[in-house]
């Protein structure tokens, strides 16, 4: 029987930590292994590890204001990387990919939520993350014309908001990741309360980075090929997730919070469906926002990071 060596780029990333967890055989890349968004480097990893499955998670990823920013970085990067992977899969005769995409690819308002796979090119993507967002669509274009023109069986994935306990906590972290920390350190400064972007009404659906890696994990083990939408049920405002994170690590000082209303709240709302996943994966249970916060929590305090 051939072997199945499975590599994953982006591995030093927060769902590529949680899938270490579980597939602990798989071969983990980091930025530092290759330039993925070069052609010379993409060739040479193919070369060096001949795989026969690729889980893409490396993306150049950040919050609004850097997307705002430098939305050439965002796109530029994206789309080579994503293209040059793909491509040279096919070329290597690579039997499985698993691409990784975001809701940041659906439009940025449509008449009805919450939003099925059919519904990606139904209007351009929110301002705030429009290159990225777009980037992010050739992946699924490149990958759906890959399966029609020489019969892969490549998917992707389109997670919502992701959380976790090996989230960066510096410098364009998530929001949740980015709101334990500034709790952490207005707590230890005796602040009563917190300062956030926007106005707190944006609904955004959060999952635990380990319920997306057991989901990657069940494609491979199931051998199942489809792409769809995996996301919780639970569409949440960003001062209910922020009311939630309070009641989750209880700090001593922090009692409340404010909106700069002054500041982007960027998409209002951009949920999606997950009755293909429901129908795919019958019975998957996501992990509670609160329990998932409290692990990240317990991790952040235990080792230090912040």
């Amino acid at each position: 029987m051939k072997e199945n060596r499975i590599v994953v780029t982006g591995g030093s990333g927060m769902v590529g930590k949680s899938l270490k967890d579980i597939m602990p055989n798989a071969i983990y890349l980091s930025s530092s292994d290759y330039n993925l968004t070069s052609e010379k480097g993409v060739s040479q990893m193919y070369y060096d590890i001949k795989p026969t499955t690729v889980i893409h998670l490396a993306a150049k990823v950040g919050g609004i204001i850097d997307n705002i920013n430098k939305p050439y970085n965002y796109f530029t990067d994206n789309v080579l990387m994503d293209t040059l992977l793909i491509d040279y899969a096919r070329k290597n005769q690579v039997e499985r990919f698993i691409g990784m995409l975001s809701t940041c690819i659906y439009p940025d308002k449509v008449e009805e939520y919450p939003m099925t796979e059919q519904m990606i090119h139904n209007g351009p993507p929110t301002p705030t993350n429009f290159s990225y967002g777009y980037a992010k669509r050739c992946l699924a274009v490149q990958i759906d014309a890959c399966n029609k023109e020489y019969g892969t069986k490549y998917q992707y994935l389109t997670p919502c908001n992701l959380y976790g306990e090996y989230d960066k906590f510096g410098e364009n972290s998530h929001f949740v990741a980015s709101l334990i920390k500034k709790i952490i350190i207005a707590d230890r400064n005796g602040e009563e309360n917190i300062e956030l972007f926007g106005t707190g009404n944006p609904l955004r659906q959060y999952m635990y980075s380990h319920d997306l890696a057991r989901v990657i994990k069940q494609c491979i083990d199931d051998d199942i090929t489809d792409s769809f939408n995996v996301a919780t049920k639970e569409n949440l405002s960003i001062k209910e997730i922020t009311e939630i994170v309070l009641d989750a690590i209880q700090p001593n000082n922090v009692k409340g919070f404010n909106f700069d209303t002054s500041k982007p709240d960027g998409q209002y709302r951009k949920d999606v469906s997950t009755s293909k996943m429901e129908t795919i994966i019958p019975g998957f249970k996501f992990t509670p926002l609160i329990d998932g916060i409290k692990e990240t929590y317990g991790m952040v305090v235990s080792s230090n990071i912040i």
